[in-house]
């Protein structure tokens, strides 16, 4: 039974706080006055002591310090009192036995304590938990933590903000730790983070999918809705990036991978990107299923006019293999239609190959230069991939290329050769299609480069998986939706409550 996953337990249906005839309020709220009250006190006196003295910037910054620390104490008295009044005191005004999962469950006679934290800090959480009837070794369940929705002990505003803290840029392991500690009075240590972060990453992980596709619909609304001389695009990319995994033995570095799925306007501009990453593996089948599954996903749901779609990468062999076997071969979700996907190989791997010809047939200078930057404008125009072709044979004709050097040139020479037909920038910008996968590979060292190729980090491929699936939520900017979404999940378990034969009804399962 996994207890990040089942955040509510249903208590037992208790009558309405006493009122009298007139409607009295509940008698708790002079308990509650009197710890407002008391809280406060040293509030009133931090100010009155500040008052008195001198005024000045070490006094001020003393000041602001020291009410803070006052202000967080406050809310951690408040939320402790709180969640340990959600429950009866006394156990024995719940119910004996109550389903779980298909199974009965016994409480048990006392209330015990957990030290549970949140964003002000660690409280103390009495709880009436329940033992499984069947002793068929699940894990006793407290109702009072699973309402509360603790995960790994953490509340959810604390666990979400951890989330975010940790998939933060730079955010080394230690770091996040201090942070922790200074913020929210949150003293863990490693393996605690760890736990939490694992769960909340598989959580959200769960969630992701939905939350971007409703981003992507929002922009495509937005695109539609706009003026330009284009039809909206939904642009997908893919792009590698090699990544150091720890192996018996030392580091092996292997490519891990970053999808990208974008929105343009109807005047080419960009809208917004939501982001996928993967650690290394063979074939790169989990980015394959998650690219294709949020792309069906949106064209599924789309009802406007159908957008542009096109396909923007570099030509390495598992992005070009992604385009010939999937996207070459998809259908529309909905109506089964055959889909035209506009395949492009990004203009600056070309430009690089133009680059590698020039150097080989002038050297490095001035005459190499020229012939580049004039091949490239020739790339932008209708049927330039073919000229850029014509002149660079007759040029290697010419200085006749031997060896080696004909052989880096034919290389260079037959990249653009063998993909003539995804070179036809003059069309893509007609179109409003992107010319390059910058966005992809800018992705790779957002994703990658600023939080797990930090000096002095190692990874094993599972705890990078974790960071990486809660990257890419907060990337996208879904953070707020995936996580709401996670919440809203969780507050589908359900407890029946259950009667012994020799006991009275005492209250259903809310």
């Amino acid at each position: 039974m996994n207890y990040s996953m089942h955040l509510l337990l249903a208590l037992a249906t208790l009558p309405d706080a006493p009122t009298d005839r007139a409607g009295a309020a509940d008698p708790d709220a002079a308990a509650l006055d009197d710890v407002l009250a008391a809280a406060l006190q040293p509030l009133r006196q931090l100010v009155e002591d500040f008052r008195r003295q001198p005024v000045s910037p070490a006094a001020t910054h003393a000041f602001e310090q020291q009410l803070h620390e006052a202000l967080r104490g406050v809310g951690r008295t408040l939320v402790q009192w709180t969640y340990n009044r959600l429950e009866p005191a006394d156990v024995h005004a719940l119910p004996t036995h109550v389903r779980f999962e298909a199974g009965p469950y016994t409480r048990l006679t006392a209330k015990t304590p957990q030290n549970a934290w949140t964003v002000f800090g660690a409280i103390r959480l009495w709880r009436a938990g329940y033992r499984p009837s069947d002793k068929g070794g699940d894990p006793t369940i407290f109702p009072l933590a699973r309402g509360r929705g603790l995960m790994h002990g953490a509340s959810p505003a604390l666990a979400g903000r951890v989330g975010q803290l940790v998939a933060e840029a730079g955010m080394a392991q230690q770091r996040a730790l201090t942070r922790l500690r200074q913020e929210y009075g949150v003293g863990w240590g490693v393996k605690k983070l760890r736990q939490l972060t694992a769960a909340l990453s598989a959580a959200v992980a769960e969630q992701r999918p939905e939350a971007q596709a409703e981003r992507l619909l929002g922009w495509l609304a937005e695109a539609s809705a706009g003026t330009g001389p284009h039809k909206p695009v939904l642009s997908a990319g893919r792009d590698g990036i090699n990544l150091g995994v720890r192996v018996k033995g030392g580091r092996l570095f292997e490519v891990a991978t970053t999808g990208t799925v974008s929105v343009l306007d109807r005047r080419g501009r960009r809208l917004g990107t939501v982001y996928l990453a993967y650690t290394p593996e063979s074939g790169q089948g989990a980015m394959s299923r998650a690219l294709t599954g949020l792309l069906r996903e949106v064209l599924c749901r789309w009802q406007g006019p159908l957008p542009r779609l096109c396909y923007v990468t570099d030509a390495g062999d598992n992005e070009t293999t992604y385009y010939e076997q999937v996207l070459r071969r998809f259908r529309h979700p909905r109506t089964g239609e055959g889909l035209e996907w506009i395949r492009v190989v990004d203009y600056y791997h070309a430009s690089e190959r133009v680059w590698a010809m020039g150097e080989l047939l002038f050297g490095k200078g001035q005459r190499s230069a020229a012939w580049v930057r004039k091949m490239q404008r020739w790339l932008l125009r209708p049927g330039g991939a073919d000229r850029v072709l014509h002149s660079a044979a007759a040029l290697r004709e010419r200085y006749g290329l031997r060896g080696k050097k004909r052989a880096a040139f034919q290389r260079a020479y037959r990249y653009l050769r063998d993909r003539m037909a995804y070179l036809r920038y003059a069309d893509y910008r007609r179109w409003g299609v992107p010319l390059g996968s910058g966005v992809t590979e800018a992705g790779c060292k957002t994703v990658y480069a600023q939080r797990l190729k930090l000096s002095g980090m190692s990874w094993g491929k599972a705890g990078a998986q974790t960071i990486l699936d809660l990257r890419v939520v907060v990337l996208s900017g879904v953070w707020d939706e995936a996580y709401a979404r996670v919440l809203e999940g969780s507050e589908q378990a359900q407890v029946r409550g259950q009667r012994a034969p020799h006991e009275k009804r005492a209250g259903k399962a809310a």
